[in-house]
């Protein structure tokens, strides 16, 4: 009720403001002003982005996972799979599953108490960031994280020591699943953290952008390596092959010396190695 009323408040303001031909003020006000008013403390604490991290990606395994233990059984869902006479195992859950809970015990929990220790809490901004600057605040980020894991990814697979100690972990599975994304080492989750987090800081973001952010590097991250190729799945909505999505990325995990871009497509046109490998 309470976010209802500010909202139909703020709609009212609005109105007025684009009426009166003035600045129309920030659409996501009101969500902000409620979380302001109701969840600060939680907002300003140091554990909060690490909170959103690990519920979004264990709530989106949790669904991809669901879907791989149903789809043998599923004639409807099994046909999206990019390797339908390929299920995926108890085994290779259990596996996966068990170098996750071991990196989120031993790097990501110190590394958040770490945080709750010694970094102050958070100063929150009164003004919510208007949604044009919340968009492409989150496509900006996500252009500067994709060059960095580019350049990151190509030097890990053109260097053989650094191939063999921290990639080559993650290349165990051919047919990447939902819980191969953060089938990585240590060095490598410490990698892709630092620069989720600092990205948005380069580009003085909002922090309820950097945290959206976070959020869509998770989804998308996650929806690469699920091994479906749903007709929602976003590289079918970005246009020109822009969009990399699950099947370049089960490419490369055939084909490891191509597609090395995490998400967009144009390094890998530019750098000649790009692979397409899009159902029809």
């Amino acid at each position: 009720i309470d976010v209802a009323v500010i909202w139909i408040s703020h709609l009212d303001v609005v109105n007025l403001t684009l009426g009166l031909g003035l600045p129309e003020p920030s659409v996501l006000q009101p969500v902000w002003d409620y979380f302001l008013q109701y969840h600060q403390a939680e907002l300003r604490s140091p554990l909060f982005p690490v909170v959103i991290s690990v519920s979004t990606y264990l709530l989106l395994v949790t669904l991809y996972t669901l879907l791989d233990v149903l789809a043998p059984s599923w004639p409807t869902l099994n046909r999206y799979k990019l390797h339908p006479d390929r299920p995926v195992t108890w085994d290779n859950i259990w596996t996966t599953l068990g170098l996750t809970v071991y990196n989120h015990l031993v790097y990501v929990f110190p590394a958040t108490v770490g945080q709750w220790l010694w970094r102050p809490p958070i100063p929150l901004p009164r003004k919510a960031p208007t949604l044009t600057s919340f968009l492409l605040g989150i496509l900006g980020c996500t252009v500067v994280f994709d060059f960095q894991y580019y350049l990151w990814h190509l030097l890990h697979h053109r260097v053989p020591w650094l191939y063999r100690t921290f990639h080559a972990m993650h290349h165990q599975y051919l047919q990447p699943f939902s819980l191969v994304t953060q089938y990585l080492s240590a060095w490598e989750l410490i990698s892709v953290g630092f620069w989720t987090t600092v990205d948005p800081l380069l580009l003085q973001c909002h922090c309820l952008t950097t945290w959206g952010f976070m959020m869509f590097t998770i989804c998308v991250s996650t929806e690469d390596h699920c091994g479906y190729d749903f007709p929602w799945s976003l590289h079918r909505l970005v246009p020109f092959g822009l969009w990399g999505g699950p099947p370049k990325h089960d490419a490369h995990h055939q084909m490891p010396g191509t597609n090395f871009a995490p998400f967009f497509s144009h390094w890998d046109w530019l750098g000649g190695t790009n692979m397409d490998n899009t159902r029809e």
